[in-house]
């Protein structure tokens, strides 16, 4: 007897794709959107889940056969992507326990480039929000998506796995955040946006806090781009320092640069009524060791910050293996679940069968009966159809846990001649 169940994936990530490849297919809310209508339109895929962000490109569908070249062809559609490209990057993936075990890793992180990534599971939850805003979630992804939340609730409350922050921009926005609590509208000023910068740039627009943040970069273009994107504010290269004496509270600096940008002779004249902070996540530090030196300035180095990342990461490393029994649970409960997804036609089949002999009957003793008397026996008669019932129901339900569901299917249409009883109710239902 087939699965219920025919889940398979394509795409591509950090792993296997440089990172310009990535950026061209990184799909926005517009361009998933559009992806999805051409599935949705060229297509009779019950399912579809797209996954798309800066590391990966990954979608996940339904459909007994593999329609990864329609899937090719609507990516290439919406993105600058050449066909050619697609074959290269792209891993196409057909079997069912594979995808499902892949999207479960990707969900709870531990796919992701920083290892417990906190944001993936936001990203997995949009993802899923569009699948169903254009009915493209049915029965089985609904089911699929909520065991892989409740696994990742289980991560949260049971592992180590998501505590702290693994990734130096990550720790550099926590401890941003943390400062910034204590200040009346604080204004950040994150200077170099290549991938650290930018990084710490995208995690600070995913803060619930409220910052003033303001954007620079060498090439000012980026500034103003990344600025457009995230809702920031961006200043020119030129305005850096300035900016940083009179108006940031807190510097973080991911530039690269030969020799110190901010020194202690850049603001020893300054006058200060409060605290001025530095995060310095450059290499070689852009950030003069001996500023804090000065009467009210902190900073916080490269080397703090990597030790307190570091820690956190071992902390999620020994966590794996818990992380890696929860989802082996979790995929055994929902593949329970798709089994007897196999068995409900029948089970729905033999109820309407008995419902239909009962109700046969009924019409034979009820014509003697008063009201009082065919209220009794209607009441008893469905009470004695749901004790019948219950027996084939939990063996069925056995079978499908022992791959032996398909013989008992057989028994049971030959003994209630279900077929037959389903065809005639439908004839009778479309005559009446």
């Amino acid at each position: 007897m087939e699965s219920v169940v025919n889940l398979k994936s394509i795409g591509l990530s950090y792993v296997n794709a440089p990172v310009d490849l990535r950026e061209r297919v990184a799909l926005n809310e517009k361009q998933t959107g559009l992806f999805m209508d051409y599935i949705k339109d060229y297509s009779d895929i019950s399912d579809l889940l797209v996954i798309s962000t800066c590391n990966r490109t990954e979608i996940f569908y339904s459909h007994e056969s593999d329609r990864s070249d329609l899937i090719i062809s609507g990516l290439c559609l919406v993105t600058k992507l050449s066909k050619a490209e697609a074959q290269e990057y792209f891993i196409n993936n057909v079997d069912n326990n594979t995808a499902i075990e892949r999207l479960y890793r990707i969900s709870l992180g531990l796919e992701s480039q920083i290892i417990g990534d906190l944001q993936i599971t936001n990203q997995i939850k949009s993802s899923y929000q569009l699948s169903a805003d254009r009915g493209l979630a049915g029965p089985y992804l609904h089911r699929l998506m909520h065991s892989i939340f409740y696994a990742n609730k289980r991560v949260v409350q049971e592992t180590a796995f998501r505590d702290g922050a693994a990734s130096v921009s990550y720790v550099a926005k926590e401890i941003a955040e943390d400062i910034a609590s204590g200040i009346v509208s604080p204004v950040i000023l994150v200077y170099g946006l290549g991938e650290m910068g930018e990084d710490v740039a995208r995690n600070l627009a995913a803060s619930k806090s409220e910052l003033s943040v303001f954007l620079a970069n060498r090439t000012t273009s980026k500034a103003v781009a990344l600025a457009e994107e995230l809702n920031f504010k961006y200043i020119d290269a030129d305005s850096v320092l300035d900016f940083a004496k009179y108006q940031a509270d807190i510097i973080i600096s991911a530039a690269s640069t030969e020799t110190p940008l901010f020194t202690l002779d850049n603001f020893s004249n300054l006058e200060l009524l409060s605290y001025k902070y530095f995060i310095d996540l450059s290499v070689p530090r852009s950030v003069d060791k001996g500023i804090e030196q000065l009467t009210g300035m902190v900073l916080y180095d490269i080397d703090e910050i990597k030790d307190k990342s570091s820690k956190t990461f071992e902390k999620r490393k020994n966590a794996i293996g818990t992380v890696e029994e929860i989802i082996k649970e979790s995929i055994a409960d929902f593949n329970n679940w798709a089994e007897e997804m196999i068995v409900s036609p029948i089970i729905k089949k033999l109820k309407n069968a008995l419902e239909e002999i009962r109700k046969e009957e009924m019409e034979r003793y009820l014509k003697k009966a008063n009201d009082k008397e065919a209220a009794l026996l209607d009441k008893a008669s469905k009470s004695m159809m749901q004790k019948i019932i219950k027996l084939p129901v939990l063996h069925l339900k056995a079978a499908c846990k022992r791959g032996e569901a398909e013989t008992l299917i057989d028994i049971l249409n030959d003994l209630f001649n279900l077929e037959e009883t389903e065809t005639s109710k439908i004839n009778n239902e479309s005559q009446s």
